[in-house]
């Protein structure tokens, strides 16, 4: 049951931070397949979230009395970290674009 939740949440949540980092990232991105921005919102969220680990969260001092792990390095909804993997999954839309060739050159 862990494998399908994992699935479930990797998929929803790669296609919510695709969608995000598609919006933000500059120029006409929309030609890409929506396959494909799933995949950046997967990257996104890996890569984001390991950046963000690197950076901040082993800084974080204990709380509730354990120490941060990458998986819960705060009390609440981490935004900040959310904001990395946006910026990370736009970076990735805007490199798809440019790769499969699907950018609008004006």
């Amino acid at each position: 049951m862990d494998v399908i939740w994992f699935v479930i949440v990797t998929l929803v949540g790669g296609t919510i931070i695709g969608l995000l980092g598609k919006l933000v990232a500059p120029g006409d991105r929309d030609r890409i397949p929506f396959w494909l921005t799933v995949v950046c919102g997967i990257i996104g969220m890996l890569v984001g979230s390991y950046l963000y680990w690197v950076l901040f969260g082993s800084n974080n001092p204990r709380f509730d009395g354990h120490k941060a792990t990458p998986d819960n390095s705060t009390n609440g909804i981490d935004w900040i970290r959310h904001l990395w993997q946006v910026a990370v999954a736009a970076v990735a839309v805007m490199v798809a674009a440019t790769v499969t060739g699907r950018s609008r050159r004006t």
